[in-house]
C-alpha cells in the first residue's frame, strides 16, 4: 500500500499539473477524515503524516492546550493543568498539541467516495491557486476574456484557464453581455468569497480608460505623450488631459487619430462613451480653459485661497459649459482639481458690483472716509482694511489725489479699525457656546466667520443649509456637508 500512495501521489501530480505536496497534503486529509468515520466520533481531531519517501504513514489524535477559562470542547481540547498533572515533566504549553498515536486506517478500504471526492477538491483548489499565482505574477493589468455565463450579482469571465468575476457595480450602466462574448476589463483586486480566492474585474474605473488609450496610441508607451488627468462618467462622458514631451507632436490629434480611429476605438470599447481629448497645461487658467471644451470661455478669475475658479461664459454657451445634468462642469472640476463656479456676463457683472458696494460700504464705515474716497480706493484694487493698512506708502502715493498726510491717516484708520474688529470679534468669539466651538471640523476660522453673521450656538449652525454654510465661510461642499451633519447629530441622538 505504501508503494500505491507514492504511484498515486506522483500521477494526480502530473495529470493536474500541481505540486505532489498539494497531493499528499489532500491524501492526508482524506485519511484523516477516514479515521474520524472509522471511530464515529467526527467531531475529535485527527492528523496523518506520509513519510513521502516510503509512503507509509503514521495517524494521530490531537488535542489543543488551552487554559482553564478557555477550555469548552473536551473532544477536542485540553487544559495545561490536566497536561502537568499528565505529563508531569512535559514541554507543551497553550497553543501547542498534544496527540496520541491511533490506529491507521487502510488505504485499500478507504475506497469511500468521500476520500476520493476530498482528494480531488484539494487539488481543484490547488489548481485555481496556482492559476491566481501564475496571472498575479504576471502582472496582466488590461486583460482579455470570453464571457462565460451571466449571474445574479455578475459575469463570469474566463481568461485563459482562469475564471475572474465582473460584478454588476462594476460594468457600465445598461451594459448587457452574452455568453461567448469577448469582452475587455482591468484586473480590480483579489478578493476572498468563502474559502478561495477570486479575481474582481472592473470597467468603469478611470485606469481602465487610460490603459485602453495606451492600448491605442503606441506614443504613450514610448514616452512621447502622457496622459496627466482622467476623469469620467462611465458610458456616457469622459476628460482626459494630455501632454506631450515631444514639441513635433499634437498631444490631441495623436490621441485623437485620423478621423478619430483611435478615440472612436476607445469609445466603442467603453458602451459608446463620449470622450473629450483636453489639452493639459500647467497654467491653472489655461487647464480650466481647456477642460471646459467645447464651450468658449469669456473670462476666469481665480480664487487661490478657497481653490475656486469663477468661470465667465456668452450667454449662448453657458448651457455647454454646464452640460447635461452639469455633467460638463463638474467633469472639468475633477479634470482640473479646482471647483468650478460657471456665471454669465451679466451675472458676473451683478456679482462685481455687489462686491464693490460691499468693499466701499467697508472702507466708509471703518475708515470714515466720504463714497468718493471709498471709490478711488476700490477702483486701485483694495479689498481690505488689511491691504490699506499695509501696503507700501509709495504705492499709495501714486494715487492721483492721494499726498503723505492722507495716506498716512488712512493707513493710522485701517490699523485702529482692524484692532477694533479684532477686539469685537473676540467677544463675539467669547460669548459662543462651547458645543459650537468644540465641535468637530470647526476651526477658529470658521469661528470667526460664523460669529460675524451673529450664529453663536451648535443649533444655530445647524439650521443652516450646507450652500448658506459655504456663502459664509468659503468652505468646500464636502466639509460643509460633514460639519452641518456634526452640528445636527445630537438631534438624532435625542430622539
Amino acid at each position: 500500500m505504501s508503494r500505491e500512495i507514492l504511484l498515486l501521489a506522483e500521477a494526480l501530480a502530473s495529470e493536474k499539473n500541481v505540486d505532489t505536496e498539494v497531493v499528499f497534503s489532500a491524501l492526508e486529509f482524506a485519511l484523516a477524515s477516514a479515521a474520524k468515520k472509522k471511530t464515529e466520533r467526527e467531531n475529535m481531531d485527527v492528523r496523518v503524516v506520509i513519510d513521502r519517501n516510503t509512503g507509509d504513514y503514521r495517524s494521530f489524535r490531537r488535542w489543543l492546550i488551552v487554559a482553564d477559562e478557555d477550555y469548552t470542547y473536551p473532544d477536542i481540547q485540553k487544559t495545561i493543568e490536566e497536561i502537568q498533572e499528565e505529563i508531569p515533566d512535559t514541554t507543551l504549553q497553550i497553543g501547542d498539541y498534544y496527540e496520541e498515536p491511533i490506529e491507521n486506517v487502510e488505504f485499500g478500504r478507504i475506497g469511500a467516495q468521500t476520500a476520493k471526492q476530498v482528494i480531488l477538491q484539494r487539488i481543484r483548489d490547488a489548481e485555481r491557486e496556482q492559476i491566481l499565482n501564475e496571472f498575479l505574477q504576471r502582472k496582466d493589468n488590461l486583460v482579455l476574456g470570453t464571457i462565460k455565463r451571466m449571474e445574479r450579482h455578475g459575469a463570469i469571465v474566463e481568461i485563459g484557464r482562469l475564471e475572474a468575476l465582473l460584478p454588476r457595480d462594476q460594468m457600465i450602466p445598461r451594459e448587457n453581455f452574452r455568453n461567448g462574448e469577448r469582452v475587455r476589463a482591468l484586473f480590480l483586486r483579489v478578493d476572498q468569497i468563502g474559502n478561495r480566492n477570486q479575481v474582481i474585474l472592473t470597467r468603469i474605473s478611470r485606469e481602465f480608460l487610460l490603459k485602453l488609450f495606451e492600448m491605442e496610441v503606441p506614443e504613450i508607451e514610448d514616452g512621447l505623450l502622457e496622459i496627466k488627468e482622467v476623469t469620467r462618467d462611465p458610458g456616457l462622458r469622459a476628460k482626459i488631459a494630455v501632454k506631450s514631451n515631444d514639441a513635433r507632436i499634437d498631444p490631441q490629434g495623436t490621441c485623437i487619430g485620423v478621423r478619430g480611429s483611435r478615440v472612436n476605438a476607445v469609445t466603442e470599447e467603453l458602451a459608446g462613451e463620449r470622450i473629450d481629448v483636453v489639452l493639459w497645461s500647467p497654467e491653472t487658467a489655461q487647464f480650466v480653459i481647456n477642460a471646459l471644451s467645447p464651450a468658449e470661455v469669456t473670462r476666469i478669475l481665480i480664487d487661490e485661497d478657497h481653490h475656486s475658479v469663477d468661470v465667465i461664459v456668452a450667454e449662448d454657451q453657458l448651457a455647454l459649459a454646464i452640460g447635461r445634468g452639469g455633467q460638463n462642469v463638474r467633469l472639468a472640476a475633477e479634470l482640473t482639481g479646482w471647483q468650478l463656479n460657471i456665471m454669465t456676463v451679466e451675472e458676473a457683472q451683478e456679482r462685481h458690483e455687489a462686491e464693490d458696494k460691499a468693499i466701499r460700504e467697508l472702507f466708509i464705515n471703518n475708515l470714515g472716509v466720504d463714497e468718493n474716497v471709498a471709490e478711488v480706493l476700490v477702483q486701485e484694487g483694495f479689498t481690505s482694511l488689511e491691504e490699506v493698512a499695509y501696503v507700501p506708502v509709495q504705492e499709495m502715493l501714486e494715487i492721483e489725489g492721494f499726498d503723505e498726510s492722507t495716506v498716512e491717516e488712512l493707513r493710522n484708520r485701517a490699523r485702529d479699525a482692524i484692532l477694533t474688529l479684532a477686539i469685537a470679534s473676540e467677544e463675539q468669539l467669547e460669548r459662543m457656546d462651547e458645543d459650537l466651538k468644540n465641535l468637530e471640523g470647526v476651526d477658529q476660522e470658521m469661528l470667526h466667520d460664523l460669529a460675524n453673521e451673529g450664529i453663536k450656538t451648535r443649533d444655530d449652525l445647524a439650521e443652516l443649509s450646507v450652500d448658506e454654510l459655504i456663502e459664509i465661510t468659503g468652505i468646500d461642499e464636502e466639509t460643509a456637508k460633514k460639519v452641518v451633519m456634526a452640528a445636527r447629530a445630537h438631534w438624532f441622538d435625542e430622539v
